[in-house]
């Protein structure tokens, strides 16, 4: 589309209620993102705290060091490949993570996929946010700072805000500038750990659980498959709102070369990191420390200190302003463009951040990857089954670009709403729903569907995908 059809198009969809200047189309000339900006978010969001003790639970659980990051690699190698096929609309139409669901979902059911993943968001980044600011907290005592752990918090909630009101250009910006630095610190923290330990220490020896003689021998397989389903629900929120990034990007050569650089290998090496260090802490201070911050506030040396508390603090800011306040400032927006900016929609996902009181959601580690990873993976699943079989299946990778910002309009269906997809939604939920509730103790769940919960993204996502192609040509909408 050449700049004066551009330019027309918008004027013609300017007026809509269903239209704002940031869920807009970003034009070709607009577009900033070459493939080493969307490496360098990638690299940027997977350097964090929670990725550097992501294989802390795998091996709590009986893997050795190398099941654990295989496993990781695993499934972020599988995740990678929704996250570079939903990212393909946000690139070639330059739309936002809710407009592209208007296309399945409708004008004004795209609030409910949107909703729900924003409603994801809110809860990552009140635990992010937590976490940079108990990072401030602990590392303060020793620069002689002595500062409640609340006022912390908030101090770096207010962080973030402030960069959010910027605007997506300041973001880019803490991305690009991040990355490298956030590599260094890691690179210098597992060479530290290595000369003072005198290599890498006796976790990386240590045999695996699973194994003939092993406390669990035989288990493997039954613990392989929740794990990866965890892992693939790490970043199962990213699948579906990538393209609010994508849209930025030059080409789709850029976004997806950038995206299969930046996401399996950094998590893959970060996380790898998390163990070797972890493992040297066994030998220089008698114990396995798994929480970065509190191996660093083991640190006397103040330059030390100022440098890892300038590191936490970015991988933290980093990992949070993209993961986790990027998609739902662009999914409030979209609930009601004329009245919510991106800027009003980041504000909104603050406070909801401190009020879902991240504090206790950090508080029992052990539920973190079979409740709250493979919980919410159920949800996203299913709504990226919606969108991928729509795009491809249904509609060709073909959009009416206008149409998306109008009702009544091609994507209105019936009152706005595709029940189509929303009846495929709930319905790939709904079997992983009784697993759900015997994970959390809410109810005696038989074997078969505490089973099958254990493959959650993948069973929501199949179902999704299918039922939505098939009830789309049985009442023939859209193609």
């Amino acid at each position: 589309m050449v700049a004066t059809e551009w330019k027309t198009m918008t004027k013609d969809i300017s007026r809509s209620l269903y239209y704002n200047g940031d869920i807009a189309p970003v034009s070709l000339a607009a577009r900033k993102w070459g493939r080493w900006d969307i490496a360098a978010l990638w690299i940027g969001m997977s350097v964090c705290i929670p990725t550097y003790m992501l294989a802390s639970s795998l091996i709590a659980q009986g893997m050795n060091w190398w099941q654990a990051i295989l496993t990781i690699f695993l499934g972020n190698t599988i995740v990678l490949i929704p996250m570079i096929l939903n990212a393909h609309a946000g690139t070639k139409y330059g739309i936002p993570f809710p407009v592209y669901c208007r296309a399945s979902f409708g004008v004004l059911g795209s609030n409910v996929p949107a909703i729900l993943r924003a409603l994801v968001a809110c809860g990552w980044f009140g635990i992010q946010t937590w976490i940079g600011g108990w990072a401030i907290y602990k590392l303060g005592p020793v620069l002689g700072i002595h500062l409640p752990q609340a006022a912390c918090f908030l101090a770096f909630w207010a962080l973030n805000m402030w960069i959010v009101w910027k605007g997506m250009e300041s973001i880019r910006y803490v991305e690009d500038y991040s990355a490298p630095l956030l590599l260094a610190v890691g690179c210098a923290l597992l060479i530290w750990a290595y000369g003072h330990a005198g290599g890498f220490g006796p976790m990386l020896s240590q045999p695996s659980q699973f194994v003939s003689g092993g406390a669990r021998e035989g288990q493997f397989w039954s613990f392989f498959f929740p794990a990866l389903t965890g892992m693939v629900g790490y970043w199962a929120t990213l699948s579906l709102n990538i393209p609010d990034f994508s849209r930025y990007a030059y080409s789709q050569k850029d976004q997806m070369i950038g995206q299969a650089l930046g996401l399996p290998t950094t998590m893959t090496l970060y996380s790898f990191i998390g163990v070797a260090v972890t493992s040297a802490t066994i030998v220089i201070f008698g114990k396995a420390i798994w929480d970065p911050v509190e191996l660093l506030a083991k640190f006397t040396n103040p330059v030390v200190v100022v440098i890892s508390m300038i590191g936490l603090t970015l991988a933290t800011l980093s990992t949070n302003l993209a993961a986790n306040v990027v998609s739902p400032a662009n999914d409030f927006s979209n609930l009601w463009p004329r009245k919510i900016s991106f800027k009003m929609g980041g504000l909104i996902t603050g406070v909801i951040g401190i009020l879902i009181q991240p504090w206790k959601l950090v508080q029992d580690p052990t539920g973190y990857i079979f409740t709250w990873l493979i919980g919410y993976s159920a949800l996203l699943g299913s709504i990226g089954g919606v969108l991928l079989s729509d795009y491809f299946w249904i509609r060709k990778a073909r959009l009416n670009l206008p149409q998306l910002y109008l009702h009544p309009g091609e994507y209105s269906y019936t009152g706005g709403f595709n029940f189509v997809a929303i009846a495929a939604l709930v319905l790939g939920i709904l079997p992983c729903v009784p697993g759900f509730l015997g994970t959390i103790n809410m109810a005696i769940i038989s074997p078969f569907w505490m089973s099958l919960y254990n493959y959650a993204w993948f069973v929501s996502f199949t179902i999704s995908f299918s039922l939505y192609f098939l009830l789309m040509k049985v009442f023939r909408i859209g193609g």
